[in-house]
């Protein structure tokens, strides 16, 4: 062996992270940004190539490993979760990512995105959340806004949607937080936030689907509104919003109401930046992160970045192996024949 196979290898860069696959997503998808986030994320931070796993379910997002350049697995339908489980598991030295979108995760997949939630696996959960089935064709999803008209609701849907960061803290996430596609600076922070984290992290990621669904979120992140419409929780930091500053966050009576910095309110109040609530992403107490993922763009500006990154217990497949060390300490070894031998055993006559 010469030295230099004892050295670190050198990060690869953006274009290592590439496959030879053709991108076949839809011309204009978001899709192609996140991948361009992630790919560039990826070598920014310095993962190992041969150590990263992609785990995706079904649905256009799932296509996600055949075009990272590293260990993936293109799995089954909402079980992404319960395989980035295994592996995470079986070898808790890999870097397991989760790719899934909407349907595929809340619907299918509710029970094992909540599952990998509350146990604190330590992988990390990307959900393109474009409110729509783009693979199969255009149907209702279970992020898609009441009485939204699609090929499977004619007539509207009247089922009410998930908030997705909702069903997060709601699940006992340690970390919760949403990017969009289209800002892609924001966005690389946000991943390289989540893979600094030790259990689970969630991250939703807004994702234009332009053929079925086209400006779902044009409201909120069109660059002539998203100054007024989007407002990033910055940890540490007053929540300040607006193209000018000029507006922010302040609690009141349990609930995050917008005011102006710059004229008073009708009871003649001038609030000042000092009168903000300082957002904490730290907090152990998930009540307002859960306050400020309810927030809609129908009253207040849409949180982006991260609302929750909490360390308060070892993560779950570290959980794992330390009982399996403790067991194996306090039980002598035995052979195959005794562990079946052994214990309560029906006698069949």
């Amino acid at each position: 062996m010469s030295a230099t196979d004892t050295q670190t290898k050198p990060a690869p860069d953006k274009k290592a992270w590439k496959t030879d696959q053709e991108v076949r997503w839809c011309p204009g998808c978001g899709d192609y940004a996140i991948l361009n986030a992630v790919q560039q994320t990826f070598a920014e931070i310095g993962l190992d190539q041969d150590n990263t796993v992609i785990v995706s379910g079904i649905g256009c997002s799932s296509r996600f490993p055949y075009y990272m350049n590293s260990y993936g697995f293109h799995s089954i339908h909402g079980r992404a979760p319960a395989i980035a489980t295994g592996l995470k598991i079986a070898n808790p030295d890999l870097d397991v990512w989760v790719v899934t979108g909407d349907g595929d995760a809340l619907s299918i997949g509710g029970n094992h995105l909540a599952h990998v939630l509350r146990r604190n696996v330590g992988v990390k959960v990307l959900m393109f959340n474009n409110r729509i089935y783009g693979l199969t064709k255009g149907q209702y999803s279970p992020t898609s806004p009441f009485h939204k008209v699609t090929k499977s609701t004619p007539l509207g849907s009247l089922d009410r949607p998930f908030h997705p960061l909702s069903f997060a803290l709601g699940s006992a996430a340690t970390f919760v937080a949403r990017g969009i596609d289209v800002i892609g600076p924001h966005l690389r922070d946000v991943l390289k936030a989540a893979h600094e984290h030790r259990g689970t992290a969630f991250v939703e990621i807004w994702q234009n689907c332009n053929i079925f669904n086209d400006g779902a979120f044009e409201t909120m992140v069109e660059r002539k509104v998203r100054d007024d419409r989007l407002i990033d929780f910055e940890h540490g930091k007053p929540l300040v919003y607006g193209k000018e500053h000029d507006k922010g966050l302040i609690l009141d009576r349990a609930k995050l109401r917008s005011v102006s910095l710059t004229e008073p309110d009708a009871n003649g109040k001038q609030w000042t930046k000092d009168d903000l609530l300082v957002w904490d992403r730290h907090d152990a107490d998930a009540g307002l992160a859960f306050i400020a993922s309810q927030m809609n763009e129908a009253d207040l500006p849409v949180p982006i970045g991260v609302l929750r990154s909490i360390e308060t217990e070892p993560p779950y497949e570290r959980l794992v192996h330390e009982q399996i060390e403790d067991a194996a300490k306090k039980t002598p070894a035995r052979s195959l024949e005794k562990l079946l031998q052994s214990g309560e055993c029906w006698d069949v006559v």
